[in-house]
């Protein structure tokens, strides 16, 4: 079945060059152009889009404000910019409503990498009104002690960027937020960014407190309660599973780029449990209960209640929101790891094993069943034997970043 994209720009020039441009991909997508947002709207009233590609200023109606329409009549669909406009309040308005931003002229096949990933991440997320749910979040929740440190840090001009990313490090949606910017085309570094050091201080102060006050990108969870859960302490397993997955990676890569890849990926493993726990805390309630009564471990329960795990709920908006390759695959495998085609070490496999160790060792984790490590997948790999050293190595205390 073809993609439906509809691509909306102003400028009939432009139009008709992506449609000269993006020819190629006739056979697998089904493509409509419009010069405005109204009318966008209106093909949309008719049929649906899995896809929505914007251009940023329009007349009437710009791209930010059309997006946000999509969000909130048609939350499945993927919403982008494609722009050549480099206005950073622009950007900062549109990056709640965006899923990723595209810098004109787009590579073709770029595109298309965007498309394919999310289309394919998206239709493994069975339940239509999950796709729906995730398509609308515009943030991540951060723990009202992190929000007041993070803001007291951001008041101080004269913060150094490492204090001010040792904090960022332990909160999950302001990690999830600046990495999806900095890798966003308006920026265009180099190469992607995974280090939170270097993030930081691409974007700058200016940008981050920005980004924190005025575009609302992160909220505060209002103190929701799971009977036998602590979302709290889930924060902090997060955290230790970066830092241990960190570890594993330096040891077998020497790579300090797969090292930043695998911190990233081990804070943000569980963004899919934070979603389904906060936002649905009854259901969550449910799964919690099945997997004490079953003697199963979460992920199963999880199956049984959502019909999908929270691996594939983390994974899938990620992915939408653009982050690495690497990351995404970690998140959303972490506890299915046999389930890639990789067969050499890489950043999933560091997450799986961490996540393991971590949780095994933890008191506060309240999973009755805890997970363990493929052995299977271990030896596919050929690192069986390597596991008891990694596992000593999470016993040695180190800094976190």
């Amino acid at each position: 079945m073809k993609k439906r994209i509809l691509f909306v720009d102003d400028e009939i020039m432009v139009l008709q060059g992506l449609q000269r441009m993006l020819r190629v991909f006739r056979n697998e997508w089904d493509m409509v152009f419009v010069d405005s947002g109204a009318k966008a709207l209106e093909l949309m009233a008719q049929a649906p889009f899995d896809i929505v590609v914007a251009d940023m200023r329009m007349p009437g109606m710009d791209g930010a404000e059309l997006l946000k329409e999509v969000r909130q009549r048609y939350p499945q669909t993927m919403r982008l910019i494609l722009s050549g406009y480099s206005d950073e309040s622009l950007i900062l308005k549109s990056m709640d409503v965006i899923h990723q931003y595209l810098a004109k002229p787009c590579n073709p096949d770029v595109l298309k990498s965007v498309v394919q990933r999310a289309y394919t991440l998206g239709t493994s997320l069975r339940d239509p009104k999950l796709r729906s749910f995730i398509g609308r979040m515009e943030r991540l929740p951060s723990l009202p002690a992190l929000y007041t440190e993070i803001m007291a840090k951001l008041r101080n001009p004269e913060v150094a960027i490492q204090d001010l990313t040792s904090v960022i490090a332990r909160d999950l949606g302001m990690t999830a937020k600046i990495l999806q910017l900095i890798n966003s085309a308006f920026f265009g570094p180099p190469q992607r960014v995974t280090n939170l050091n270097v993030a930081v201080s691409y974007l700058g102060l200016n940008m981050i407190r920005s980004l924190f006050l005025s575009a609302h990108a992160f909220s505060q969870f209002e103190g929701i309660e799971l009977p036998g859960y602590s979302l709290e302490r889930l924060w902090q397993h997060s955290l230790e599973t970066a830092v241990l997955a960190k570890k594993i990676c330096m040891m077998e890569s020497k790579s300090a780029f797969l090292g930043d890849d695998a911190f990233v990926a081990g804070i943000l493993h569980d963004t899919g449990r934070f979603i389904l726990a906060a936002n649905f805390p009854e259901k969550y309630r449910q799964v919690i209960a099945i997997a004490k009564k079953e003697q199963c471990n979460l992920n199963h329960a999880e199956k049984m209640v959502f019909e999908q795990t929270h691996g594939a709920v983390g994974g899938y908006l990620l992915d939408l929101w653009g982050l690495p390759n690497s990351i995404v695959e970690a998140i959303y495998f972490h506890h299915e790891p046999g389930l890639t085609t990789m067969n050499n070490f890489n950043v999933l496999t560091a997450v799986h094993v961490a996540n393991s160790l971590v949780q095994k060792k933890a008191e506060y984790d309240e999973n009755p069943v805890k997970t363990d490590i493929d052995l299977d997948y271990m030896k596919m790999l050929k690192l069986e034997d390597r596991i008891s050293s990694w596992h000593q190595e999470f016993c040695e205390p180190e800094d976190n970043q």
